[in-house]
């Protein structure tokens, strides 16, 4: 079975409020892009890319002479072969994001031809349900609890909270917004807190954060998130090794090989690469199998669309030590595009999907709705 096409289906209208400039935020715009892969048999499996389409397109066409006609049920190997004939025009951005949206649509297309979920392709299942963190922004004190409150009648048994005014005004108005949300889930329920040091000009460094991480632990955060800029792996270091609870970080990295060090410095105590950039399943099944080596908790950096949260759901459920599962919540590009609402049990938790590929079935109604009157190809299988 062979690769005949590759379709590109970017979502408009409701990207995500995560920090963005304005300038990324107009409906002519787009931060999220479906890729669809048909085969010539007319089986065809979906991935997502957390990139512009203007940029997926020009690395689809640098790709093509190796992608028409390569299998298209060897995922890993088809996969690594574009890595491979591409160091010169891209090594680590625009290509091996849409190297990304091609792997998790090759590994769903393997996984309707055997009629397995792709966690039993990828060595087995550990788990068949796992918990989801609502993920949300943080806003001004005063208004973290209806938000909150919406996720808990929702299910969601963990939060986190992130971006906002957190660390971007000073040390009181941190701890308010914490407290406030503490106050609003209450002691029992996980509080997640991500600074956001990817955002633009992060200002902070080891001793803002190791003080930060110190008041947050008086509120029982279960992990302090991008407290650093990204690329600060020695102040990472100093700070995982000193903070009085768990680190994590890593989600804009791509291509297993930028993990290394951090995974073997042992920078952070969780690590989060995004599979809709980092190279798709093949790419973080890899780092989270070397995480797992050095005892560093492997957590899906999920703030992309329904196809990567699919993703998701089957590497956590092949990863021996994985807890939690990153959902946005509110968010269009998750729940409009799925053809059934993903319900959460009594415990907080989400049954893992074994059904063929990805598990899930796509809704055309919000496809169509949010790339301007697009629709899937139909697959034979």
């Amino acid at each position: 079975m062979k690769i005949r096409d590759i379709r590109l289906l970017p979502l408009q209208g409701e990207t995500p409020d995560g920090g963005w400039d304005e300038k990324h935020l107009d409906r002519e715009t787009n931060l999220h892009t479906l890729v669809e892969v048909i085969t010539d048999e007319g089986v065809t499996g979906i991935g997502s890319v957390f990139t512009n389409a203007t940029l997926i397109r020009g690395a689809i066409e640098v790709m093509r002479p190796f992608l028409i006609g390569a299998s298209a049920i060897d995922p890993a190997a088809t996969s690594e072969r574009l890595h491979q004939q591409t160091f010169w025009q891209g090594r680590g951005g625009a290509i091996t994001h849409a190297i990304s949206g091609i792997d998790i649509a090759l590994w769903d297309i393997l996984g309707k031809v055997t009629r397995q979920p792709i966690s039993r392709l990828l060595g087995g299942r550990y788990r068949e349900s796992i918990k989801p963190y609502g993920s949300l922004l943080m806003d001004e004190p005063t208004r973290m609890r209806a938000p909150l409150e919406a996720g808990l009648s929702r299910g969601f048994r963990a939060f986190k909270i992130g971006w906002g005014p957190f660390g971007r005004r000073d040390r009181r108005t941190d701890e308010a917004i914490v407290k406030a949300a503490r106050d609003a889930v209450g002691p029992e329920v996980e509080l997640m807190v991500d600074a956001g040091g990817s955002d633009a000009f992060w200002p902070h460094g080891f001793k803002w954060a190791i003080e930060t991480a110190r008041m947050l632990a008086d509120y029982g955060v279960t992990w302090f998130e991008e407290p650093l800029r990204p690329d600060d792996l020695d102040g990472y270091c100093k700070l995982t090794e000193h903070a009085p609870l768990p680190i994590t970080g890593c989600e804009v990295f791509t291509r297993r090989q930028s993990f290394i060090e951090w995974i073997e410095r042992r920078a952070v105590d969780y690590i989060q690469p995004d599979v809709t950039k980092v190279g798709g399943i093949t790419e973080e099944h890899r780092i989270a199998q070397c995480a797992d080596d050095h005892s560093i908790l492997f957590v899906p950096h999920g703030w992309n669309t329904a196809v990567g949260l699919a993703a998701d759901l089957q590497l956590v459920a092949a990863a021996p030590c994985a807890r939690w599962v990153e959902y946005i919540t509110p968010a269009p590009y998750i729940d409009d595009l799925l053809a059934e609402p993903i319900e959460l049990a009594d415990d907080g938790t989400v049954a893992i999907p074994d059904g063929p590929g990805l598990g899930l079935a796509w809704n055309p109604d919000g496809i169509e709705r949010f790339t301007g009157g697009l629709t899937l190809t139909d697959s034979t299988l």
